[in-house]
């Protein structure tokens, strides 16, 4: 009997000791740094407007960005123009990411510009908004529509239809559901430059809501979540990201802005722009691009004056860099302290997640 407890009392032993090996190598696996940069494009090396979200399919997480055609030699703003939108994948959490190539969106003729995706998931099926403008421009006059997509793999998408909200540019769509069940689709009015809203109940049919949404500056890349009882909106107000919150998504209050001083990290040494953001079980993240050649000068305001002989502007200063930061919500209060260590860690989900 006495050996009997012996083993017993040695078997309790030896699972306690396991079990707190599998916690300890648990903790260990979703304990990880971000690099700094993230992510820069091999073909191009001009990644922008990063938007994150999880394949439910392939079970990894897929980063849909502005594909800007930063080492092509070009007048004027033509690089910025004619872009896909290229795709990134992460199979181990956010850690690495890997360039899988760009998707084909052509639903007319010509060598057309894709610009700043935002993807939902609703009821099996993927939906992207992204803006759209035909023809390649060489400044910054092109008129931006908003195109609608559907996929159910994040990769093979179906043309829906140019949203027909207004004549004017239409740029940077950002879609979520509202407390209602309805969806709120926020973007910029560029002949406003400010955000404005329609609404939708079934991603279809789009209505817009009268007035502006934010207008206290102008600013661009409009960006909604929901986190610790608020809804959050950032935008790219050229100075850093302007921070809103709202406990209904129709009333906004700005907080300040984050992100406007330079960082230490590589490639983060100028101000973020367009944000995306993650919400991750309890931390957030706040994905963005930046443009490291402007570390020194006076930024897109003088660009005119950095151009070489032939009206184009040095590679130097078109190439970006994806950077990740984690945001902290205390107290109602956003915050983003680019230099701060954080753990950066994307859990694989579940559709009920």
């Amino acid at each position: 009997m006495r050996n009997y407890l012996t083993l017993f009392c040695l078997l309790l032993l030896l699972f306690g000791v396991h079990d707190a090996v599998n916690a300890q190598n648990e903790k260990e696996t979703k304990s990880q740094v971000a690099k700094a940069p993230l992510f820069r494009d091999p073909i191009y090396d001009g990644a922008a407007d990063p938007m994150v979200i999880y394949n439910y399919k392939d079970k990894c997480w897929s980063m849909f960005y502005t594909n800007r055609r930063a080492n092509v030699k070009t007048q004027g703003t033509n690089w910025v123009y004619g872009t896909d939108i290229g795709v990134a994948t992460s199979i181990d959490h956010g850690k690495t990411w890997v360039y899988k190539g760009a998707l084909n969106l052509a639903f007319e003729q010509g060598h057309n510009t894709f610009w700043a995706p935002h993807v939902v998931y609703d009821k099996g099926i993927y939906h992207m908004f992204v803006t759209y403008i035909p023809g390649i421009s060489d400044n910054w006059s092109g008129i931006g529509k908003i195109a609608h997509y559907t996929s159910k793999d994040l990769w093979g998408w179906k043309f829906k239809q140019l949203i027909p909200l207004s004549e004017d540019a239409l740029l940077d769509p950002t879609v979520y559901k509202k407390p209602d069940g309805s969806w709120g689709l926020w973007y910029k009015n560029s002949k406003l430059g400010y955000t404005v809203e329609a609404v939708s109940k079934d991603l279809k049919n789009w209505k817009n809501i009268a007035g502006t949404t934010v207008n206290d500056v102008q600013h661009e890349a409009p960006f909604v979540f929901k986190a610790k009882d608020f809804y959050w909106l950032l935008t790219d107000q050229w100075d850093g990201l302007g921070v809103y919150r709202s406990k209904d998504s129709d009333h906004w209050e700005k907080q300040g802005v984050i992100l406007g001083k330079k960082g230490i990290r590589k490639d983060d040494n100028v101000r973020a722009s367009h944000p995306g953001v993650v919400v991750a079980g309890d931390k957030i993240y706040v994905f963005y691009f930046t443009h490291p050649g402007w570390e020194k000068e006076g930024g897109w305001a003088n660009e005119k004056d950095k151009l070489d002989e032939d009206g184009i502007l040095p590679y130097h200063y078109r190439r970006s860099s994806i950077q990740v930061a984690e945001i902290k919500i205390e107290n109602g209060i956003l915050t983003c302290d680019r230099d701060a260590p954080f753990n950066f860690y994307l859990p694989d989900l579940n559709i009920d997640n």
